[in-house]
């Protein structure tokens, strides 16, 4: 091979972290909606404020867990094509994006109406409000389960699985004030829970959301050291000089990179190509990293780009 590139694939380079997970997403938006429908139907027949809220709650998880599932849906059966040469993958970042938006300004909005109610708290039948908050912390719980793995893989899952924590908390406060007000009939305890709860999960948003953005513009990940990879690939025999390096994340589990290696004239290049591309995949974990291996001089016509 003379002056070119290569690359590497990783085992399952045609699936995304969430992809493997799309079933387990689709149960869950069942198991919600059920719950959804519940808390509607309970909420309007007590007129329990406190219980039609959670159900807002709780069709926000409802339209995250299906915002994930269609973004998966996309990025699988799009394919790619002359005009998306990486499919829809990003689409998945953006569905977390979206969810750490949504998430963030139902928790604000809590922390807010809970102040508000604290002049003025509504009287909330205990019992009704208990009962309905028993089924929707079970199923809750079986989505958790459900969620949990994937959320350790998967950005998108990650946003969808802190909608159902969010909402699990949410069913366990209003259990505890419904047993509250029921028993001693104290009315603050459902508006200092729900700041609890929206003072956790805010944070969580946070740095969700921060996770996204990084993605988006194609910051290199965080558990991965391009300066290390620079130094590296230089120490390699035969390579004098290695320029034009870059590492970004498509969606979760998918980390890309590429990179320009000069290479001395009398060297193999595709010895050299081996050993980086080896490199690369057992000590950093890059499987797909385009590597471009030039002559003595070819840099001449591949400068680092000014913007």
């Amino acid at each position: 091979m003379g002056a070119g590139h290569g690359h590497g694939h990783g085992v399952d380079a045609g699936q995304s972290a969430s992809g493997r997970y799309s079933r387990r997403l689709a149960i869950s938006v069942v198991i919600l909606t059920a719950s959804l429908v519940l808390q509607v139907i309970v909420g309007l027949a007590t007129s329990s404020l406190a219980l039609l809220s959670d159900a807002g709650h709780n069709f926000t998880d409802v339209l995250g867990i299906v915002m994930a599932l269609a973004a998966i849906t996309a990025a699988r059966t799009s394919g790619r094509n002359d005009r998306r040469t990486f499919g829809l993958y990003r689409a998945e970042v953006l569905a977390a994006l979206a969810n750490a938006v949504l998430l963030f300004g139902v928790a604000a909005w809590v922390v807010v109406e809970s102040v508000h109610r604290f002049t003025d708290p509504p009287e909330v039948p205990g019992l009704p409000l208990m009962l309905t908050a028993i089924a929707g912390l079970a199923a809750n719980l079986i989505v958790f389960g459900l969620l949990r793995q994937g959320a350790k893989e998967s950005i998108n899952l990650r946003g969808a699985y802190l909608e159902v924590i969010s909402d699990t908390l949410g069913s366990i406060g209003v259990l505890i004030a419904g047993l509250v007000m029921l028993v001693w009939g104290w009315p603050y305890a459902d508006p200092i829970i729900a700041i609890a709860i929206g003072l956790f999960i805010l944070p969580r948003t946070w740095s969700l959301g921060r996770q996204a953005v990084r993605i988006l513009v194609q910051a290199a990940p965080a558990d991965v050291d391009v300066t290390a990879i620079r130094s590296e690939l230089a120490a390699l025999k035969g390579v004098q000089d290695v320029h034009d390096v870059h590492v970004w994340t498509l969606t979760s589990g998918m980390e890309v990179g590429s990179a320009h290696l000069t290479v001395d004239a009398e060297c193999d290049p595709a010895v050299v190509l081996t050993q980086a591309q080896a490199l690369l995949a057992e000590r950093h974990h890059l499987a797909h990293f385009t590597l471009q291996v030039e002559p003595p001089g070819a840099r001449t016509g591949c400068a680092e780009l000014a913007w």
